[in-house]
């Protein structure tokens, strides 16, 4: 068999029978990837051309744009940004570059959602270990990576993900990144790869509350992969859950895509003996399931999160998110779904648990919730119970950067629209201005 040639002499050759220099297949692949024109530095292109890189990440769009025959590049047969043939550490280096470069990205799609449930690299980690030269990595880089997720996570849940996501994704590149592709051993891998998904994970929910979705499905992605080789069950069902809860939010034609992300999810979380975490997820598929139309199984899953949290027990949550899950935001989500399943007499008392219930004190958690009761107020006819509280809504979310919150003030503009007789309505309306979609670009 005659030797396969290197992709660097590959990339040059067909370049060459195109006349293309390296500017120009930057630009030719920047669009094909989703980024647009500028996408993609073309000193990037150089280096592969000669030899002193290898393009893993971008593999597949070359493969595309320059027309080359996938069978003669055997890292180019099945890679994707979901494959395993494709380096999760590379990979997720090089979205957080994207990003801190602002760079387009593609919208979220099924497709990119469900290729998460393929498997992970079993070997990811140990290829990695003992590397030679590589700088040394141990329980101090790993325990900083998590109290600096802490630190980012609590200022986002009090403000909002518009808040300092830059610092989360530059601490992602310029720090993590180098400890990813550092000198470990095995046991200190699989730590440093679970906290770095948490990091991802949360850079994800910032992104989506940013209203960057495209952007938050990618980050969701990865912090599943670096869940799922760090042999972390809660982590990646979190993950999951994530990309669940997104596909909940994009509204019809994902919620298939839901149902399916959420039953994985629970089926990924089956062994875990945390009844916080079991409720989490619990909760999510019950929310999926009743968008979906699929009422019994709904109520199913609403009945198994709820005997879960009820057994929560008398400790400190630990690190993760699904073990901050608590009563007062089991209250909040059940008294939604009750609310999607036609209950508004039992959603409102959830909901008014939920507002009622010492921990429940972010601002932007506590906004929401208002916002979702004067929501519910107003189903039942109580136009009075609704300007009440969506006074009190409006009084919280001021200064909170969140698309969530831009979101339920229009939600309440165009409820309202329909009682501008009402001065109290058209006050509330003109309050609002600030806070809507519109204002926020």
């Amino acid at each position: 068999m005659p030797d396969v040639p290197e992709i660097g002499e590959l990339i040059r050759q067909a370049c060459a029978e195109r006349g293309w220099g390296p500017t120009k297949l930057a630009r030719e692949l920047g669009i094909a990837e989703g980024r647009g024109p500028a996408g993609l530095d073309r000193q990037s292109v150089r280096r592969w051309m000669a030899g002193k890189r290898t393009p893993v990440y971008w593999l597949p769009h070359i493969v595309q744009v320059l027309e080359l025959d996938a069978r003669s590049i055997p890292a180019a047969e099945s890679s994707g940004p979901t494959s395993p043939d494709v380096d999760t550490v590379v990979s997720v280096i090089e979205l957080g570059r994207s990003d801190v470069l602002r760079r387009n990205f593609l919208a979220a799609t099924s497709a990119y959602a469900l290729g998460a449930l393929n498997l992970p690299d079993p070997e990811c980690i140990t290829r990695r270990t003992n590397r030679a030269g590589a700088v040394r990595v141990g329980a101090g880089e790993v325990a900083a990576i998590r109290q600096m997720t802490k630190g980012l996570g609590d200022a986002a849940a009090e403000l909002g993900g518009g808040h300092a996501r830059h610092l989360a994704v530059r601490y992602l590149v310029q720090d993590v990144g180098p400890w990813l592709n550092g000198n470990f051993t095995e046991k200190t891998g699989r730590d440093l790869f679970a906290a770095s998904s948490q990091l991802v994970h949360l850079a994800g929910w910032m992104a989506q509350d940013e209203g960057n979705e495209g952007l938050a499905q990618r980050y969701y992605v990865h912090a599943y992969r670096l869940a799922a080789e760090a042999g972390d069950p809660e982590l990646a069902a979190t993950a999951l859950r994530g990309l669940a809860v997104q596909a909940i939010d994009l509204g019809p034609k994902f919620h298939a895509v839901a149902l399916r992300l959420s039953e994985r999810c629970v089926e990924e979380a089956k062994n875990l003996g945390d009844p916080r975490a079991v409720s989490y997820y619990q909760t999510t598929l019950a929310d999926a399931a009743a968008l979906d139309g699929d009422h019994r199984l709904a109520i199913r899953a609403l009945t198994a999160s709820q005997t879960a949290i009820e057994k929560m027990p008398d400790v400190p949550p630990g690190e993760s998110w699904a073990s901050h899950f608590s009563i007062g935001r089991w209250a909040h989500h059940s008294g939604m779904i009750l609310a999607r399943l036609g209950d508004l007499d039992a959603a409102t008392e959830h909901l008014h648990q939920a507002l009622d219930i010492h921990g429940l004190d972010r601002r932007r958690s506590r906004a929401i919730v208002l916002a979702d009761l004067g929501q519910v107020h107003l189903r039942q006819g109580d136009l009075d119970a609704a300007m009440s509280t969506w006074t009190a809504f409006l009084d919280c979310a001021d200064g909170i950067h969140s698309v969530k919150i831009a979101e339920a003030a229009n939600d309440m503009t165009v409820r309202l629209d329909r009682y501008g007789h009402v001065p109290e309505a058209a006050e509330l309306r003109q309050r609002a201005q600030p806070l809507l979609p519109e204002a926020a670009t």
